[in-house]
């Protein structure tokens, strides 16, 4: 006999209309371009409207200990980002190899390693540049490393406490509802494992599994044609290395074209050239070639003019502008119109009709229509986007250069935090309010710009979600969907465990990893509650799994993040991560009753 149309029947009608509920937002979330954050507060708001929470018990998301230390968190990635200081630890650890095996380790082990205790997303966003260079130089194709990139990062983050936000939220959740707080390497028991057989699989596999695809990066052609000077700063990490080895010989968005050399052009410059201090080395490609020019350690902008801006290095940004018809120098030259001290900015180059304009800035007559690549302050956009002067100024994204001077007291911050939490001496979250206060403190990022990198989309997501994981243990709906779950008969623990892993893993495919998580929670406490057994397992599957995000590129945001640079198709997340995702799988529901006994 079916019992579940009597076990429908006998739900509460409150319990009833926030099953409704969460299967409105899943369905909402999976099917709809709608924001996740839009649609986790419209459900928190009809909760609270209906009467099934308070609006006490609606908000207590918000003042989760998680969800709070996740917010910390963004400003300490903020300090390591703008220092430089995954970069300059990237740089030292990458290196140059020469092999596909070589460079599938490289990724592996720097990657998991660095995203056990920095966001994922900074982590996955400072290495593509660099393996894509790889992939030019050693005719690979990026498809074959870079989804392992995002993987191994996915893995590395379980190891900790921090590397990544699903695990502080369910040690909210634990913190909150049972009383529990994890240490800061607990989960290393079974991540660390995970991170091995995870990574031996993707070395021994992913290059059968992976096709040989290009990256859609941009062609050259098409793009809008600039050239960048930038000369080889003294006693800088540069001078003495071959342009191979400096990493110059394939950027992703332009190439080295001509190398000035104490008053001699350098053409059709080999790549074992070695780089002498006081080279300016002339690069050709989109803007954001400048971009990526920026950010390598050892090299300054060759434009005299640059030198001369009143404005500090790590507070200036790359802009794009396009002269209008009202602009006040028409027809006279850059060095006639006096455009830095009436902008405050500096032509580095300028496009017309989508070709660069060769031969010295200064020169050049202004036109109607010209595209100017400027450095300038990051208050640029905002102060002429309305002006007459030009028909579009925009932005480029990250092209502010890092104050590489502060990446050690970045990192020293960041070891600091990491040592007082695991040693007891303070909580998660009180070592994250402290380093990120010292990062602000210590300048290694302004105030205002580690409000830019507070991703207030994400907390709101993560704590609406909140307000559905309370709705349904106080309705009785997690429990009546935990009686659903163990309709079997005689249902093992193990089995119970490896169903509600099975379960978290098909919703962080869905929807938001973090959100997954939090509906979850609820339901796998009335499972070990109804089977009598300790809670700790259930919610430490729910942890890795919610984090085991391998089948498609939505689950996760750095899966998101490779697909165009590696060409991807959504079958190829398949091919990797469904055998990927099974070995995981295996791996921590065999594990984790060894360490959180039933």
């Amino acid at each position: 006999m079916d019992d579940r149309p009597f076990l429908i029947a006998s739900l509460s009608f409150s319990a009833l209309l926030t099953l409704l509920t969460v299967l409105a937002v899943l369905g909402t979330l999976a099917a709809t371009r709608l924001a996740p954050d839009v649609i986790l507060m419209g459900a928190l708001a009809f909760l609270m409207i209906s009467g099934i929470l308070t609006p006490g018990e609606a908000l207590a998301g918000f003042s989760n200990p998680g969800v709070m230390t996740i917010a910390t968190l963004y400003v300490v990635a903020a300090g390591l980002k703008e220092t430089g200081a995954i970069q300059w630890i990237a740089h030292r650890l990458l290196g140059q190899p020469s092999r596909l095996r070589q460079a599938q380790l490289r990724v592996l082990l720097p990657a998991s390693g660095l995203s056990a205790f920095m966001n994922n997303t900074t982590v996955v966003a400072m290495f593509i540049p660099a393996i894509q260079e790889w992939a030019t130089r050693l005719k690979l194709p990026p498809s074959k490393l870079l989804l392992p990139l995002s993987y191994a990062a996915i893995l590395g983050g379980t190891c900790t406490l921090i590397g990544t936000s699903t695990n502080l939220v369910v040690d909210g959740l634990l913190q909150s509802e049972r009383g529990v707080q994890l240490a800061m390497f607990e989960l290393a028991w079974v991540g660390v494992p995970l991170v091995i057989v995870g990574g031996g699989f993707l070395y021994l596999l992913a290059d059968r599994l992976l096709p040989d695809r290009q990256g859609a990066l941009e062609q050259l052609e098409s793009a809008r044609e600039y050239s960048v000077e930038v000369v080889v700063e003294d006693k800088g990490p540069l001078a003495g290395k071959s342009i191979a080895d400096a990493g110059l010989r394939n950027l992703a968005h332009g190439y080295l074209a001509d190398i000035e050399r104490h008053g001699r052009l350098l053409t059709a410059v080999p790549p074992d050239t070695e780089l002498i201090a006081g080279d300016i080395l002339v690069f050709i490609g989109a803007p954001e070639c400048a971009r990526e020019l920026r950010r390598i350690h050892g090299l300054r902008p060759a434009n005299g003019d640059v030198q001369k801006l009143d404005i500090a290095h790590h507070r200036r940004c790359l802009v794009e502008a396009v002269i209008g018809p009202d602009f006040a120098g028409l027809g006279q030259t850059v060095r006639e119109s006096r455009f830095r001290s009436r902008y405050q900015a500096v032509i580095l180059s300028i496009s017309r009709y989508g070709r660069r304009l060769p031969g010295k800035v200064g020169t050049h007559r202004l036109q109607v229509g010209d595209t100017l690549l400027l450095e300038t302050a990051q208050d640029f956009v905002d102060q002429y986007r309305y002006r007459k002067d030009f028909l579009l100024v925009s932005g480029l994204n990250d092209s502010t250069p890092p104050d590489f001077r502060k990446a050690p007291l970045a990192i020293g911050i960041l070891g600091a935090m990491v040592a007082a939490s695991a040693s007891g001496l303070l909580s998660i979250l009180e070592a994250a309010l402290l380093a990120g206060g010292a990062m602000l403190i210590t300048r290694c990022v302004p105030a205002s710009k580690a409000r830019r990198y507070v991703d207030l989309s994400v907390l709101i997501v993560i704590a609406a979600s909140f307000a559905l994981g309370a709705a349904m243990t106080k309705t009785g709906a997690a429990a009546q969907i935990a009686q659903w779950l163990l309709l079997i008969d005689g249902l093992a623990p193990w089995a119970a465990l490896a169903l509600v892993y099975l379960l978290t893993v098909v919703f962080t495919e869905l929807i938001t990893n973090n959100a997954a998580a939090v509906l979850m929670f609820p339901i796998a406490m009335a499972v070990s509650e109804q089977l009598g057994v300790a809670f700790m397992p259930f919610a430490v599957a729910i942890m890795f799994a919610a984090s085991a995000s391998f089948m498609t590129p939505l689950g996760y945001q750095t899966n998101l993040m490779v697909l165009g640079p590696g060409g991807y198709r959504f079958s190829d997340y398949l091919r990797l991560g469904a055998p990927l995702s099974l070995v995981v799988g295996i791996t921590a529901v065999g594990l984790i009753p060894f360490v959180w006994a039933f």
